[in-house]
Parts: structure tokens; sequence; C-alpha cells
């Protein structure tokens, strides 16, 4: 079985970082609590170079905060896109973007959830246990308007389900009960110094590297 999918297609050799990465740049993170995460995005509607270099710099952004997704509320952008680079359950890399993604719903009957940690590089430093299910299918389309679905197990599952939540205005702490979600509010508070610390080193790594992914 290949060992990486790019936009859903397999690939027999693909660099540590998306070569995207290598085109853009670091955008700061939104946190929890910023209006831009806590409403839905507008959907896309127009294809073309601006969106093309928005999609650069959130890859970008996303291996500096050493993210496996990252939505673009998350860099302060009000429209309904995602990037990813995330390992399934059997250690397969997925890689890509998904513009205008729509989960599909799941049979409850039929749907397995399974209750494991997440993390967001919006609420920096926290992980809590979340049920997810454990298949996610997302229909939308990429960065040239084209259709396109992308189906995930495990945890890649999690991420496009995730991601998802960002682009329809949740994070993940509105799945917390009360008590829960104090607990990771603490969280953030003990450890957000070192997250933002680890980020700057991230960045000063890759300063003057003009192909990340070389």
């Amino acid at each position: 079985m290949p060992r990486v999918f790019v936009q859903g297609n397999p690939m027999d050799h693909y660099p540590r970082h998306a070569p995207e990465a290598g085109r853009g740049s670091v955008r700061r993170i939104t946190e929890t609590g910023e209006d831009v995460l806590h409403k839905p995005c507008r959907d896309v509607t127009e294809f073309g170079p601006d969106l093309a270099a928005l999609v650069d710099d959130m890859f970008l952004t996303m291996y500096i905060a050493e993210g496996a997704g990252l939505a673009a509320n998350q860099v302060g952008v009000d429209l309904r896109l995602f990037v990813y680079d995330c390992p399934d359950d059997q250690g397969v890399r997925h890689v890509g973007h998904i513009v205008n993604p729509v989960l599909e719903s799941q049979d409850p009957a039929e749907r397995r959830l399974l209750d494991d940690g997440e993390g967001c590089l919006s609420v920096p430093g926290a992980v809590m246990d979340v049920p997810r299910p454990d298949r996610a299918v997302v229909h939308g389309q990429d960065k040239e308007g084209n259709p396109l679905t992308i189906e995930g197990t495990g945890y890649f599952a999690r991420c496009l389900a995730h991601e998802t939540d960002h682009v329809n205005g949740r994070v993940y702490l509105d799945r917390l009960s009360k008590r829960e979600r104090k607990e990771a509010l603490r969280q953030v508070a003990d450890r957000r110094e070192d997250v933002y610390a680890r980020r700057a080193a991230n960045i000063e790594a890759i300063a003057g590297i003009e192909a990340i992914g070389s």
C-alpha cells in the first residue's frame, strides 16, 4: 500500500514538507476567544493566485506550529478552507488542502466513536479526549475549483472532522463539558509560553531556506 496520499492520490515519493510551504510566509495563529474562530466561515467563490498564496502560507504556518491541520480562520481569514499533513492509524501519511469542505453525515447506527486525545493550534498546549467517528468523508474543491473528496480513518478522520468544525465556527472546546473546558484552559495557561517559544525556534530553524521541501 502507498505510504503517502496527496490530495487523495497515492504517491511513491514525497518530501518531508509539502512544496507549497517553500512559497509561503508565516502567519499569526488565532486563539480561542477571537471572533473569527467562533462563527461560520464564508464560502470560497474566487479561485486564483490569492487563494493559492493563502494555501502556501497555511502549509508553512502549520509546519512551524507542528500541527497536523490548519483552517483558514486559524490565520484570521474568514474562508472555508483547510490544509493538512496527517498520518492515519496505519502510519499512512495524508497531505493536501480542501476548499468549501462539507463533512458527510453518517448513520448513527453504523458510526463508531473513538475517544482519544486531541489538541488544537488555537488552543496552544492543551490536549483533551474528544469522541470522534473513526471514519470521515469530506467533499469540497481544490484550489483550482475542481471537485474533491477526501476520506480518512482513525487519527486522519479525527483531523478531517476537527478542521471541518473550524470552518463551521467551532473549536474542540465546544465539544467538552464545562469542567473539561476549564481543565483545557488551565493547560493553556501552563504551557502556552513553551508552545510559542518552540514555534519561534522553528521559524529560526528554517530562516533562509528557500525550499523547505527540498
